[in-house]
């Protein structure tokens, strides 16, 4: 088919996402499987010589094709679902599924990597192209490549049905989350709420053709009502909603999780021991830097010893508060949020809310680019492109006139777009005869767009916690985008161990709290002066508010999803709604209420790629933290946090490296020595 009917087989710049529609998906990957299945043909006849130019580098062309295009669709699925979008993803994924799986399992591949590997020429490759080579050995193996044809087709069979319940679960917790509308007539009901969190109910009311103010379970909506809202009983109903959203105790049977759930774990167990592994934690470890599922159980049940007496002094000391201060003699978990920031504000004497009037999203954009082009010594600027929808805006990065990456950058909360914040490739870097290929990324994240008051246009404005997921997100971002490693399997995030590749997304999160990076970045919305240092101190002195409640939570989620895919046998009678109460049991001191459905909506561990690995989360953090003293030291020594020296060590050692080695190498290359929990905990008030 050709390119100019069909924008999703046009390779030959960014996405024509103006011009994709649904009728497009199925030709094109039909004609890209073809193609790709033409090409694997020819690779594994007994006469191809294996050399890398003619064996691995045809194979790549081939796929980056199909994974780019399947890419296009994918994005589009989580950011503008529609029901032909949907329809066509639903009927394409199985055949993408199907190919990737037999091309893991192709033995006549496999015998070819390993010929290379054997090969005097294997001597001669670069580090990142014996690492690949590296990467495709395991990856056989763990795609079933050595099983017998029996047991082949059954592992296919698993990776589809997985594919599809994955898929079945997104859009379960989309369409329950797209459903729900709160209506409120009466603006006395909303006493509590900031002026600019009813704005946005009413604005949304109005695109609806109502009076009033209307909220959803998109995070920018329900979260402030739980945080504001005196009347007690609002913020249980949108806790309750929000809290059993895709369960049996939600609003349609169709969109219940549980069975899907379930589905899914024994689908894991049943792949691990066709494999030859005792649980699907195993599995999910071979390609990380974590050993064995013991060595991340230790590591977490560490950090929670470390982090109890801290969270039970937080619970303890918001129940007396709520208890003296707001009349609440028992603490229901709807009311934590609300006593929390209650709490916050007089412990303090500031809010969420007051802060978040100085974080107009321009002045925040510019102070996050700024940073960027002063620790890494590149250039962000405006550039053009097709988008799928009017707000996502499209920015090119440079250094030294030299184009090295493009992103688009897409901030707002709407209906048909998945919740949460991530970043995605749309492209890696990789050089072709005519020149290196650069990358490009999506960042995508759900915040609450700009509104109009009174006929005047206001620009968005973020909590300092938007502030912080923005620049999380740009972490990985950069990390896509500042690669300098030309193969494709190891350039940018490709080839990153999984529980590293949270570290430069979450080192970036510690500029958020320097003033140095601050003062550039904000203007009050009513009169543009920038944030005053009384009001910084203030964050600074509450930054570690609640930090031990805040980790208890991380671990708890990291346990469960550890001991579901490690020593829980989903074909017992236990659920997984067990294991958590078990877990809860063990390490949290905040027990949620028994209709709690937290899991039903977990879409990083059933649906995200975080199976057996949302432990990443901490175990990069202590990663990050180690790296970001190193900022810390040259601050002190040379008196400014912002060192281009580090800026460009990090760029060099970590960034430009991607996955071309080992991350611990990498992370000893920029720090001098193996990292430690220190840094960690002092970031987060934990020491004693």
């Amino acid at each position: 088919m050709n390119a100019n009917l069909n924008p999703l087989l046009d390779f030959s710049d960014l996405p024509r996402f103006d011009a994709v529609k649904p009728e497009h998906v199925t030709p094109a990957i039909d004609a890209l499987l073809a193609e790709s299945r033409a090409v694997v043909a020819r690779l594994e006849a007994p006469a191809t010589e294996v050399s890398w130019e003619s064996f691995v580098e045809p194979l790549e062309n081939a796929t980056e094709k199909l994974g780019r295009a399947w890419g296009i669709v994918g994005h589009l699925n989580s950011v503008a679902d529609t029901p032909e979008l949907r329809a066509a993803y639903n009927e394409n994924q199985p055949k993408v599924t199907e190919f990737r799986t037999s091309l893991d399992q192709n033995l006549a591949l496999f015998q070819k990597y390993k010929a290379l590997r054997a090969s005097a020429a294997y001597e001669t490759l670069s580090p990142a192209r014996k690492q690949i080579i590296e990467h495709a050995l395991r990856d056989f193996r763990l795609g079933g490549a050595e099983l017998p044809d029996d047991k082949k087709q059954r592992f296919a069979e698993i990776q589809e049905q997985q594919a599809a319940l994955s898929t079945k679960f997104s859009e379960n917790v989309l369409d329950a989350t797209n459903d729900f509308a709160l209506f409120i007539e009466d603006e006395a009901e909303l006493d509590g709420l900031p002026d600019d969190v009813k704005h946005a109910a009413q604005s949304a009311a109005e695109k609806d053709g109502k009076t009033g103010f209307k909220f959803t379970l998109h995070f920018p909506s329900y979260f402030p009502v739980l945080q504001y809202a005196k009347n007690r009983s609002l913020r249980e109903r949108i806790y309750r909603a929000n809290a059993t959203k895709a369960s049996e105790l939600g609003a349609k049977p169709e969109w219940d999780n549980t069975k899907n759930i379930a589905d899914i774990l024994k689908l894991r167990a049943e792949e691990a021991r066709l494999l030859g592994f005792n649980n699907y934690a195993e599995v999910s470890l071979v390609a990380k830097m974590a050993d064995t599922p013991q060595q991340v159980i230790a590591f977490l049940e560490d950090l929670a010893k470390r982090a109890r007496p801290f969270a039970e002094n937080d619970l303890a000391e918001v129940r007396a508060f709520a208890k003296k201060e707001l009349d609440l003699d028992t603490l229901e978990a709807w009311d934590i949020t609300y006593a929390s920031e209650k709490l916050r504000q007089q412990r303090y004497a500031f809010s969420e809310q007051e802060v978040k009037q100085y974080f107009p999203e321009p002045k925040v954009t510019a102070g996050l680019f700024r940073l960027v082009q002063t620790l890494f010594g590149v250039d962000i600027k405006p550039d053009s492109a097709p988008t799928w929808h009017k707000d996502v805006k499209f920015f090119r990065i440079e250094k030294d006139g030299q184009l090295i990456g493009q992103f688009y950058l897409d901030l707002y909360a709407r209906a048909g777009k998945r919740g949460g914040a991530w970043m995605d490739d749309a492209r890696g870097r990789r050089r072709l005869q005519q020149g290196v290929q650069t990358p490009v990324a999506y960042l995508t994240c759900n915040f609450s767009g700009p509104v109009v008051v009174n006929g005047v246009a206001r620009p968005a404005f973020f909590t300092h916690d938007e502030v912080n997921t923005l620049f999380h997100e740009f972490g990985h971002g950069l990390h896509h985008m500042l690669t300098q490693v030309d193969e494709l399997g190891v350039s940018g995030i490709s080839g990153v161990e999984w529980d590293a590749v949270e570290l430069p997304s979450q080192f970036m999160e510690n500029f958020c709290w320097e003033w140095d990076v601050l003062q550039h970045m904000t203007a009050h919305a009513d009169t543009g002066e920038p944030l005053p240092r009384s009001l910084f101190d203030k964050m600074i002195a509450a930054k570690n508010f609640q930090s031990g409640l805040q980790t208890l939570r991380q671990v708890e989620f990291s346990l469960f999803d550890m001991h579901l895919h490690y020593d829980y046998d989903p074909y017992s009678n236990k659920s997984a709604q067990d294991v958590l109460a078990e877990v809860r049991h063990r390490v949290a001191v905040l027990i949620p209420p028994s209709f709690n459905r937290f899991q039903n909506s977990f879409g990083h561990i059933f649906a995200g790629g975080y199976a057996a690995g949302y432990y990443s989360y901490k175990w990069a953090e202590v990663l990050s933290a180690d790296a970001y003293s190193a900022f810390e030291e040259a601050g002190a020594a040379e008196g400014n946090i912002l060192s281009e020296q580090t800026g460009r060590k990090f760029q060099r050692e970590i960034l430009a490296m991607g996955g071309s080695r080992p991350a611990l190498e990498s992370f000893k290359a920029f720090r001098g020595r193996e990292p430690n929990i220190d840094a960690l905990l002092r970031h987060n008030g934990m020491t004693a």
